[in-house]
């Protein structure tokens, strides 16, 4: 069901490498990668890890929870985006992608995936 849906919103999203559904862990739950070197484990430890701490960092100056957090490299971009509840989606991107797109589509699919992340 989750790889359906992942599978959806990559496609609508020109220069996606992978898509991954993460829990509050960090620990991916389905992935979508056309990128069989990339380590999406460390990847999503690591963002969802400093979306935390930037998150604490942004209830201590009141201004609330991290919603989305971009990571922009040479040879790819990260867009971490909150699904609510815990869970993260991560999209990587190749340096090409239209990001404002890619924002967009992973707003949309927290729709999609809302009444399944109880």
């Amino acid at each position: 069901m989750y790889l359906e849906r992942l599978s959806s919103v990559s496609r609508r999203i020109d220069g996606a490498v992978a898509l991954t559904l993460v829990a509050a862990d960090g620990m991916p739950i389905e992935s979508l990668s056309s990128a069989p070197d990339l380590d999406l484990e460390a990847v999503t430890a690591e963002l969802v890890s400093q979306a935390r701490t930037i998150s604490h960092q942004q209830k201590e100056l009141s201004v609330g929870e991290v919603r989305q957090l971009t990571i922009a490299g040479d040879r790819m971009t990260f867009l971490l985006s909150s699904l609510g509840r815990g869970y993260w989606l991560l999209a990587a991107l190749r340096p090409e992608a239209n990001l404002g797109r890619a924002r967009f589509e992973l707003k949309r699919a927290t729709l999609l995936f809302d009444n399944d992340l109880d």
